[in-house]
């Protein structure tokens, strides 16, 4: 979207929270009703992601074609919360 360069995606990181909360990048390829967001993974693998609290509180906007980082639980890998717009 913008003209600087290209960023690439990083690996999963473990976060050391006590719940185990994967932190993943991905790239919105569509937005749904109610804040959720269909995003891809690096791997190509597409998950359901809803917006973090702290974002709509901060009426954070996103869009199609946005980088996002989120939190995944090791237990349900089809979900995800979206924590920051890169």
């Amino acid at each position: 979207m913008g003209g600087g360069p290209a960023r690439e995606l990083r690996a999963p990181i473990v976060s050391e929270d006590p719940e185990g909360a994967i932190e993943v990048e991905g790239t919105i390829v569509a937005v749904l009703a109610g804040t959720m967001f269909k995003v891809e993974l690096p791997n190509k693998h597409v998950v359901l992601a809803h917006i973090s609290g702290k974002m709509r509180k901060r009426f954070i906007k996103l869009v199609i074609g946005d980088k996002v980082r989120m939190e995944m639980s090791p237990y349900d890998t089809s979900k995800a919360r979206i924590t920051f717009r890169l």
